[in-house]
C-alpha cells in the first residue's frame, strides 16, 4: 500500500501495473533465450555447411589476390 501510495496509485493500479511490467520481463528474457539459440544454431550451421562463395566475393577474393602486398 505504501508503495502505491508513494506512486500516487490506487493498490488495484499498482498490483495490476506491476504484474505487467514482471510479464514483460518474463517475455523479453525467454525470446532473448531463444533468439541465442537461434543464432547459435545458424552459426554452427554456417561452420559446417558453409555456402558457396557467390559472385561478389570471387571477384572481391580475385581482386585481393590480384593485388600487391607489402612485405
Amino acid at each position: 500500500m505504501r508503495a502505491a501510495a508513494l506512486q500516487g496509485r490506487t493498490l488495484t493500479d499498482f498490483v495490476v501495473h506491476s504484474a505487467q511490467e514482471a510479464a514483460l520481463r518474463v517475455i523479453e528474457v525467454h525470446e532473448s533465450i531463444q533468439l541465442a539459440k537461434q543464432d547459435r544454431e545458424a552459426f554452427a550451421e554456417a561452420l559446417l555447411n558453409p555456402p558457396a562463395p557467390g559472385k561478389r566475393l570471387r571477384a572481391a577474393a580475385r581482386r585481393f589476390t590480384g593485388s600487391a602486398r607489402p612485405s
